[in-house]
């Protein structure tokens, strides 16, 4: 019997200096990375094509699963029955109207203003929508990133993003959300009232919009606050004068479904990417699991609090709050993690330009594979990383802020063309 070798403390101490340096992710390592990622991607996603030539893959479910949910909610709408959306039965069966078998259940728990988005989906058949979503969706959430990119990278870590193939597998809506976001923390100094439309305008998620509120007011940005507002106030208006008040009774009325589906954990913990469901998934009671949450909120709004004192408006705003907003809803969903591009770009061309601080490289990495691994580790290993990855990225952006409080938010790209 052989015994194994004790590792140094000088080799730890050389592994964590790595680590921190990030030394070992060279800009020759990192483009090659992403080109192995982006074709791995692309590989899988036609393969999945190619395997469901009706659009049903191999395990069953249509291509584009949840988009199932939004195509079916827009057919019920352009047939008068929008308050059917929110009926478990009429809906079921609707989705399963669209290919003749039950393919399984997508719910629709979005507010009746994501229907206003939706609309026009059903003009189309199936898959001819699902395409029409995701390449406009893409576009956007292609557009927004490179502005904050800046000029220099290419489209490769744009769509090398593993992300990217998970909202597109799921037919979601991550990439509008991405583009959201991201247009609207670009905007926040030019064009503050633009700004307040793209953040309003994501009332259709409101779960992820918990902290916009909080972050803008930390801010003393009035301004986008009034017309995230009015958007939001108008949004609900044009949904009720086309869908009837009916529609948002049936709404509240589904939303205890929605609840049990984060409580009782009816979608899995290992596929969300909150404290909350990680929190669970160790078996933790339920007031263990909103407790930690709230702190977590706490924690998040203090550290945006910090950085306004320290560096007010400064070009890690608009990140900061992106990765807040994720970190403090408890409903959150690896296609979710799409988001994370945009704070992901900023840290990536503010290191470019200056220089990669402590631990940037290892945490950029580590979230930049997050979308790939997360659900899968925390399914089959109970190692839920997203509160963590999310976490540790959240401070840095704060802490090269505060370091760099002059930095420029993102390229003047987007903002020159709008």
């Amino acid at each position: 019997m052989t015994l194994a070798t004790p590792i140094s403390p000088a080799r730890t101490r050389d592994s964590l200096g790595a680590l921190r340096s990030g030394s070992w992710l060279t800009e020759s390592r990192a483009r090659a990375y992403g080109w192995i990622l982006l074709v791995i991607s692309l590989a899988v996603g036609v393969a999945w094509i190619a395997l469901a030539p009706h659009g049903i893959d191999p395990a069953g479910r249509p291509i584009g699963t949840d988009f199932t949910s939004f195509w079916s909610a827009s057919r019920l709408a352009l047939q008068g029955s929008s308050a059917g959306a929110y009926d478990v039965a009429v809906h079921h069966a609707q989705e399963n109207a669209i290919f003749g078998r039950d393919t399984g259940y997508a719910a629709f728990f979005y507010p009746p203003v994501f229907l206003l988005i939706c609309l026009p989906l059903g003009l189309l058949p199936y898959l001819a929508a699902l395409a029409a979503w995701l390449v406009a969706t893409g576009a956007a959430y292609w557009r927004t990133v490179k502005a904050w990119l800046g000029d220099g990278f290419g489209v490769m870590p744009i769509f090398a993003f593993p992300a990217v193939l998970v909202n597109a597998g799921h037919g979601q809506n991550g990439f509008l959300s991405a583009a959201l976001f991201g247009t609207g923390a670009l905007w926040l100094q030019r064009r503050p009232i633009l700004a307040g439309v793209c953040l309003g305008a994501l009332a259709y998620k409101p779960h992820l919009g918990l902290m916009l509120p909080v972050a803008l007011i930390v801010a003393g940005r009035w301004k986008t606050f009034a017309a995230a507002a009015v958007t939001v106030a108008v949004a609900v208006l044009a949904s009720v004068a086309l869908f009837g008040v009916g529609t948002w009774q049936a709404f509240a009325a589904d939303s205890a479904l929605a609840r049990a589906t984060l409580e009782q954990g009816l979608v899995g913990d290992g596929k969300m990417q909150s404290l909350f469901a990680a929190v669970r998934l160790w078996g933790g009671p339920l007031w263990l699991a909103y407790g930690a949450q709230a702190v977590l909120v706490a924690v998040v709004v203090g550290a945006l609090i910090w950085l306004q004192r320290r560096a007010p408006n400064s070009g890690a705003e608009g990140p900061a709050m992106i990765v807040a907003a994720l970190i403090a809803s408890p409903f959150l969903l690896d296609y979710d993690l799409v988001i994370l591009a945009v704070p992901l770009a900023w840290m990536l061309r503010e290191g470019a330009r200056t220089r990669f601080l402590d631990w940037e490289k290892t945490v950029l990495a580590a979230a930049f594979v997050l979308p790939a691994v997360s659900r899968m580790l925390a399914m089959e290993a109970r190692l839920p990383l997203a509160p963590l990855v999310m976490g540790a990225l959240l401070w840095l952006v704060v802490k090269r802020g505060v370091s760099s409080p002059t930095a420029a938010p993102a390229g003047a790209t987007l903002a020159a063309a709008s």
